[in-house]
């Protein structure tokens, strides 16, 4: 039997072009039998494998060894070619293919989210974003545009990655060189002034040492199609260079710039919206006021944020022997982000009506100058051994590995922020001058610093053909510093002068021990199920912070952290393997919570909080030509012990939709045309709880719809129009803690896209 063809990409253009060649043998082969021997001429078959757009069939993390559909948790993985039809360019903006998962929380008070501040399953996981396996550290914006596929891993990860979310990491696996040549540029042009440029050429320098090359870049410079003045200016530039390819030792070497120069947006004041009442018991009439524009802008032509990001990356692979495998990864990275936000409350100070009858006149007071000047920078090494054994009938893919890391986070207070004049609450003034502009370092400042050593190991258990058990553990030893530069007051200093450097000094050192244990049990070669438990640790300062406040999680006084989570799951996979299903029902409690004593107004780690619910995903092949992707996520949340965080006094989490759905779908025809949509939903967000008055304590929930029409004109170029909320569905895509600002969702706009391959 001839051995099938398993290239992967273009495998089908390469059976098509081999199938006359092997038609030829077969015919000159049956030719010469029946002159010979007069037997019947043989059948050749050519078989080939076309990509699967969606479906990815393993994560890129190496602690994952098996196959998605052996792997005994919640993995969903976003592959770079649907995050491209979909048009999406930041990392948020691809997260849209997970239910359940997003920026739902917009900041407290008068600071504002930047970046990727992600929810999932009910807490934050902004801490536990990692690039190629290394923690990424910034609360800046990720750009797509280098990224091969995001792999989203739900439940705790603590034997995985060490400290983090108590419910989940994301891992952005970045595009490195191949052996083939390929080109790829974009142009984009879009609503609200769109225009983004970007190219991935890959170049093979020695094919017989494995020599490689690859570039990728980015410029873009764009509004906001739901804001008015918010811009999005950004380019960077990602070489990256490959030794050995062909060979048992491979060296990467990766270097990322990013520069970015945006106006950033502090949202929309809540007034008008389902849930609003006057802040003031004395102007009634407030809660009457009609909504505002959601694209009018509320801050100031000077505001700024600016990020300039740096990240080297160095990786040995070397293959020792087939089942043995080690493979080290260095990282440097910097990333500094500087910004000025004319931010605001809502509250009864700040919501001026000189005359009652007419809301023309009204005015919003924007008095909260915020200002961030904050540099983050990381050194790890992380050095990790896979190895293939037996003993007797067990099968083990054990993984064994040392991390060590350095991370820092300095921050720098500023004077000189200048005072904005209030603005017309329906027809606020970007332009207008801001007095007093004048920004210069006061002196405050805090710095922060971890450095991490850890070990752990990770067991993959094949008993027979249809058992798998997994087993892990993990041990991190860190030592946490935080140094704190405050100025004097003569309230909170009566015996120094206003002004004086007042020096805080808090230090942290101790030892995290996580694992997680699973079975799998496969019913046929093509389905799993699985049950798991798992459990992860998030000491005080996580977050590079320490503090001396009694009420604060970050108090070195306090434990860990410490979250336990259960999950059942079955994964099918039909259609000869093109399509995964994926199903699971968990369950995590989150204990160590810090709560206050109503009897003594003391401080105890007797909180507790619970999420369970259901999850189901559909990824890959319908039919030939068609692809799917889509997700469903019910969740039930709940404070267990201590006080209720929710505005509105519900025993539920808050930025937590309750359900959650995502969907997209495509069809290529033959003529070259590929048509494409999907929808999602986001059920209701309940915001915390700060003691404001009159704001909406949640967020309704909403349908989104969009479209995307490509048609490949030829083989060097094909144009694409993506349609976004085809229905021009007005929502709240986020909301802040006191309920006064909230970031809209942006109404129908579009872009068009050239693609060109050389």
């Amino acid at each position: 039997m001839k051995k099938p063809i398993t290239s992967r990409k273009h495998s089908t253009a390469l059976a098509m072009l081999m199938l006359p060649l092997a038609a030829q043998a077969a015919l000159d082969s049956g030719a010469g039998a029946d002159a010979s021997a007069g037997t019947t001429a043989q059948r050749v078959h050519v078989h080939g494998e076309r990509d699967n757009e969606f479906k990815a069939d393993q994560a890129a993390s190496g602690k994952y060894t098996q196959p998605l559909l052996d792997t005994a948790q919640t993995v969903i993985v976003i592959k770079k070619e649907l995050i491209e039809q979909q048009g999406a360019v930041t990392l948020t903006e691809a997260l849209r293919n997970t239910p359940g998962v997003g920026t739902f929380f917009l900041g407290e008070n008068g600071n504002t989210n930047t970046g990727d501040a992600i929810y999932m399953r009910g807490f934050d996981s902004s801490g536990s974003l990692f690039v190629d396996g290394i923690r990424d550290i910034g609360s800046v914006s990720r750009d797509v545009f280098n990224i091969e596929q995001i792999d989203v891993l739900k439940g705790p990860a603590g034997t995985d990655t060490g400290r983090g979310a108590p419910t989940g990491s994301i891992n952005l696996a970045t595009k490195q060189p191949l052996l083939r040549n390929i080109g790829d540029a974009s142009l984009v042009a879009g609503s609200a002034e769109r225009r983004r440029a970007s190219a991935d050429v890959n170049r093979v320098l020695d094919r017989r040492r494995g020599i490689a090359m690859r570039l990728n870049v980015l410029d873009q410079d764009s509004g906001n199609p739901a804001r008015d003045e918010v811009k999005d200016k950004r380019w960077a530039v990602a070489p990256s260079i490959a030794f050995g390819l062909r060979g048992p030792t491979q060296l990467y070497l990766d270097y990322l710039h990013v520069k970015q120069d945006n106006r950033p947006d502090g949202g929309v004041p809540t007034v008008g919206l389902p849930g609003y009442s006057s802040p003031d018991p004395k102007r009634p009439w407030i809660a009457d006021a009609p909504a505002v524009d959601p694209q009018n802008f509320y801050g100031a032509l000077s505001d700024f944020d600016r990020v300039r990001a740096d990240m080297f990356t160095a990786i040995v692979d070397h293959e020792f022997s087939p089942r043995m495998r080690l493979k080290n990864t260095s990282r440097y990275g910097k990333t500094r982000q500087f910004y000025l936000l004319s931010a605001f409350m809502g509250n009864t100070a700040n919501i001026l009506t000189p005359d009652q009858g007419d809301p023309a006149t009204w005015q919003l007071a924007r008095t909260t100058r915020t200002i961030k000047d904050q540099e983050n920078t990381i050194l790890a090494n992380q050095t990790m051994l896979t190895t293939e054994f037996d003993t007797g009938a067990l099968r083990h893919t054990l993984v064994t590995g040392l991390d060590l890391a350095n991370e820092k986070q300095s921050n720098w207070s500023y004077l000189g922020g200048g005072t904005l004049q209030p603005a017309n609450l329906y027809r606020p003034d970007s332009a207008s001058p801001v007095t007093g502009l004048n920004l210069v370092r006061s002196g405050a400042r805090t710095q922060g610093e971890t450095t991490t050593a850890a070990a752990w190991l990770l067991d993959t258990i094949k008993i027979g053909e249809r058992w798998l058990l997994g087993a892990s553990v993990r041990v991190d030893h860190f030592d946490t510093s935080y140094d704190a530069i405050a100025l004097s007051t003569a309230s909170a200093n009566p015996g120094l002068p206003v002004g004086t450097p007042v020096p805080t000094h808090v230090e942290l050192t101790d030892s995290l021990v996580s694992g997680k244990l699973s079975l799998l049990y496969k019913p046929t070669p093509n389905t799993s199920v699985y049950a798991l438990w798992a459990n992860s640790k998030q000491p005080p300062g996580s977050n590079l912070a320490l503090s001396t406040s009694a009420s604060s999680a970050s108090n070195p006084v306090f434990d860990p952290q410490v979250t336990s989570t259960t999950e059942l799951g079955a994964k099918w996979e039909l259609m000869q393997k093109r399509l995964g299903l994926n199903a699971a029902l968990f369950r995590t409690n989150v204990k160590n919570e810090v709560e206050q004593d109503p009897v003594d107004l003391k401080y105890y780690q007797t909180g507790r909080k619970r999420v369970q619910g259901v999850e189901l995903s559909a990824i890959g092949e319908l039919a030939r030509n068609w692809s799917v992707s889509a997700g469903y996520t019910w969740m039930d949340t709940s404070v267990e012990a201590g006080r209720l965080v929710a505005a509105n006094g519900a025993n539920s989490l808050t930025y937590t939709p309750k359900s959650g759905f995502t969907s997209w779908t495509s069809y290529s025809f033959p003529s070259g045309l590929t048509i494409a949509g999907g929808a999602r939903y986001s059920g209701r967000l309940l915001r915390g709880t700060d003691g404001a008055v009159g704001t909406p304590a949640y967020t309704g929930d909403y349908w989104v719809a969009d479209a995307m029409a490509s048609y490949a004109l030829n083989r060097w170029v094909d144009l694409r129009l993506n349609v976004y909320n085809l229905f021009d569905k007005r929502y709240v895509a986020a909301i802040n803690k006191s309920g006064y600002r909230y970031t809209p969702g942006a109404p129908r706009w579009a872009s068009v896209t050239a693609n060109f391959h050389f």
